[in-house]
């Protein structure tokens, strides 16, 4: 199979997709009426709540849900051959995916920028809120923790990096006070500030650049600075850094993803490894963990807590969603195609990718997952377009790392505002604290990576994907009981939802037998809450539509 010839036909299956289907989920589904005030004009705040220009704010959520993930989970998946991740990718981004970032986004934009956890026990019940957030917490918590860590390891790895990377946030910062300050329009600051981050992504080949190691060793001493970086973030308001930085990073993904895809064409390399590869030494059975191993390119319940959290909040017009929600992630599926034919067709031969790929344990470390994206992504640069390797694997490597901290800036944020939301529901109200609540969700993910064997990250990763599904299904789950009471057709969020319900829970119960057998009792225990929550909730909504009567069809406190 020529990877050409495979990337250009997915890549229409996208376009098609948003030219149809997205449509007919905003006008016959959400039903997008633009008279609705979307919450960043009715609590503007110049903070959180911020009025935004749908390109710009395109550029935030989908840098914010595009992170490194799309890249690990495809990576890992070609292990059972490309053709079960590309079906995965492709049609899971359209109708699970695309279906679930957008609904959320809708929802909150037309409830006053309530989060996915609050809709539940608006939609549900206060009991499912309570453990609907409780389940998010989690997630978000290990999220944090593993993205530090993803970073840290990325800047040890790849120290050419380190000075592109770190400019780019003084210049994003420069930008954001130009724009909302002086009123200037943000297209030419953002190519200036593009063109900016190439030079020292040049310069940076040849300044490699090195942490002084102050705790532990090169990756702890970054992942604290990184930690203390995020809650500064989380706090600042939206438009100093986090908007600018991701205007920029979303023209940084296009320029690359465009110019990995145009070296593909050109050198249009055949798919070395095998369409299904189902016997892996070690490995895990490739059903359900597919659906589990990619999440994010294909769908992710992070995307939920993303356009419910920080997205919903800067809506301009609520016509607007159908771009950010929908094409956001269309576009993060377009970023996991390249990952799967980087991980496959990156490499020379057969023998080159088996012996990368030789089992489980080879294909699923840190390493590995990164090296074969941005190896093989810098191999299409190099083949078709003839750019240096250094460069490319450099460019590549920004890229990755641009990524990853917008997800863990946003992700810090979310957190920050899900503690608050704990804090109001439990009458604490020392955790309605803007600060202090940031310093929670920045600080206690060191616990999970420095808090021992039992605790820490490596330990922690096999749960990651599936609460991360899990929260995906259970938020079809709110939006199919929301659709439900307001008489519409359920179809399109209840059949993917009810699919990713039964794939994660298999998978987590498959898993649940490993760490029992193993002795691992963190992961056995959360394995076990994160079931009974769900299950808990899951019989609150059938509770709900149950007791609905005839004449009850709509949600009287919702849009």
């Amino acid at each position: 199979m020529n990877a050409a010839i495979l990337a250009i036909s997915s890549l229409s299956c996208f376009f098609a997709s948003y030219f149809f289907y997205s449509k007919f989920l905003a006008d016959k589904i959400y039903k997008l009426d633009s008279n609705i005030v979307t919450p960043a004009h009715e609590f503007k705040d110049g903070i959180d709540y911020v009025p935004t220009n749908k390109h710009v704010l395109f550029g935030h959520h989908f840098t914010s849900v595009a992170g490194a993930a799309p890249i690990v989970g495809p990576a890992i998946a070609v292990i059972w051959g490309w053709l079960p991740a590309v079906l995965w990718v492709v049609f899971g981004t359209i109708f699970i995916g695309a279906v679930h970032d957008f609904g959320c986004l809708v929802l909150s934009a037309k409830n006053k920028g309530h989060s996915i956890g609050d809709l539940t026990g608006i939609i549900i019940g206060k009991r499912a809120r309570a453990l609907f957030l409780t389940i998010i917490f989690f997630l978000t918590w290990i999220v944090i923790a593993v993205f530090a860590y993803i970073i840290a390891t990325l800047f040890s790895q790849f120290p050419t990096t380190v000075l592109p990377v770190n400019i780019e946030i003084i210049v994003a910062v420069a930008i954001g006070v130009v724009i909302y300050r002086a009123k200037y329009g943000i297209l030419i600051p953002s190519i200036i500030a593009l063109l900016v981050l190439y030079g020292f992504i040049y310069l940076g080949m040849y300044i490699p650049l090195h942490l002084p190691v102050f705790i532990g060793g090169q990756i702890e001493s970054w992942i604290i600075l990184l930690l203390v970086y995020a809650f500064i973030t989380s706090v600042l308001p939206v438009w100093l850094l986090l908007q600018p930085r991701d205007f920029i990073n979303s023209h940084q993904l296009f320029v690359g993803l465009g110019i990995m895809y145009l070296g593909l064409f050109i050198a249009h390399p055949p798919m070395v490894a095998p369409a299904i590869n189902l016997e892996v030494e070690g490995g895990l059975p490739w059903f359900p963990f597919l659906f589990i191993t990619i999440a994010c390119g294909a769908i992710s319940g992070f995307h939920g807590l993303v356009g419910s959290g920080t997205t919903s909040k800067q809506l301009n017009n609520i016509k607007d969603a159908r771009m950010i929600g929908f094409g956001s992630m269309l576009g993060e599926g377009s970023l996991g195609l390249m990952a799967i034919i980087a991980s496959t067709a990156g490499f020379a031969t057969l023998a080159a990718w088996k012996s990368h790929y030789n089992s489980w344990s080879a294909a699923g470390s840190l390493d590995a997952k990164m090296s074969a994206f941005v190896n093989g992504g810098a191999y299409f640069m190099k083949e078709g377009l003839h750019i240096p390797e250094v460069f490319a694997t450099t460019m590549i490597a920004v890229i990755v790392i641009s990524f990853a901290a917008t997800t863990l800036d946003t992700s810090t944020r979310i957190q920050r505002y899900i503690t608050s939301e704990l804090g109001e529901i439990y009458n604490i109200k020392i955790l309605t604290n803007r600060f202090v609540a940031a310093a929670i969700a920045a600080f206690t993910p060191l616990i999970l990576i420095f808090g021992g064997e039992g605790l820490s990250w490596k330990r922690l990763w096999p749960i990651f994907g599936a609460t991360n599904q899990l929260l995906a299904g259970l938020s079809l789950l709110v939006l199919t009981v929301y659709l439900y009471r307001k008489g519409r057709n359920i179809l399109f969020t209840l059949i993917p939802m009810i699919f990713l319900i039964i794939m994660t829970s298999t998978a987590m119960v498959m898993s649940l037998k490993e760490f029992i057998k193993t002795r691992n009792w963190i992961l056995t225990i959360l394995s076990v809450l994160l079931l009974s929550f769900s299950v808990w909730i899951i019989l609150e909504a059938i509770s709900v539509v149950r007791n609905l009567k005839k004449s009850d069809n709509c949600v009287d406190d919702l849009v």
